[in-house]
């Protein structure tokens, strides 16, 4: 799977695969910024998402190098390599056949294309409100040489005005942590999804980051969260940061990509 992850990183770098080092280097020194001041105070440095747009999000070279460097993660930080192979074994082969699937925040477009490359897929669909991330997503996923029909739409979760049928699986890996209003998310969600649906979420706990707003301090937290949204928890798996055990980030109050399978019961 690392060899494959390393493949798609390599495709999507292109001529520019120096950059994407440089920008891993880059997160590696912003992460660690983030981390001593999370180490002091005991809390995210950012607090709203106007925050983030000011210092994160309107500086086109800063996300840039954030972007780049956070793609390099996916083979060099093992908890994000972890997840991904929980996306794949207890996610998408789990699911039904001819499934519909939403991913919103495709990004990067590995865990979209993963699920393009699924010939038990149905229908493909990407959501995120910027213009130039779903121009990204889809230069990335034309990159990935993914061939079968999808469909990339600018749509904001908090205002989509969808009114098509739900959908069987949805995917919200590393967006919550972003969002001054998770609740809603999760509840614009589930408005989303078909009875027995599959939802997948990937969120990280004491995960200090330039970006990162809602602070979750255990894997038990995270659960009791998607749980107390109106969600039954099919299946969880809890990865700590590279080269620590979970008892030790547990103790130390250390990064943990929390990943959750929940499903929608009948109403």
């Amino acid at each position: 799977m690392c060899d494959e992850l390393a493949r798609q990183i390599y495709r999507l770098a292109g001529d520019d695969i120096d950059l994407f080092v440089k920008g891993y280097d880059f997160i590696c020194d912003i992460q660690t910024r983030e981390e001593i001041y999370f180490r002091r105070h005991n809390q995210y440095r950012l607090k709203t998402a106007a925050d983030a747009i000011r210092e994160v999000y309107s500086n086109r070279d800063y996300m840039q190098n954030y972007m780049r460097g956070l793609l390099m993660t996916q083979v060099f930080w093992s908890n994000h390599t972890a997840s991904m192979g929980f996306f794949l074994d207890e996610m998408l082969a789990r699911n039904a056949a001819d499934y519909s699937l939403l991913e919103i925040g495709p990004g990067h477009g590995l865990l979209f294309s993963r699920a393009a490359a699924d010939p038990r897929a149905g229908s493909l669909l990407g959501w995120d409100l910027s213009p130039a991330s779903i121009a990204e997503s889809q230069e990335a996923l034309h990159r990935l040489g993914i061939e079968r029909p999808f469909q990339l739409e600018v749509r904001d979760l908090f205002d989509s005005g969808y009114s098509g049928p739900g959908f069987d699986a949805i995917v919200f890996s590393e967006v919550l942590e972003h969002l001054e209003q998770p609740e809603r998310a999760l509840a614009e969600i589930r408005n989303l999804m078909r009875p027995h649906a599959r939802l997948y979420i990937n969120v990280p706990i004491n995960s200090p980051a330039p970006d990162h707003l809602f602070l979750l301090r255990s894997p038990e937290e995270a659960v009791s969260f998607v749980q107390q949204r109106g969600f039954e928890i099919e299946r969880t798996g809890f990865f700590p940061a590279t080269n620590y055990s979970l008892e030790a980030a547990r103790r130390h109050a250390l990064t943990v990509s929390v990943c959750i399978i929940a499903v929608k019961p009948d109403e």
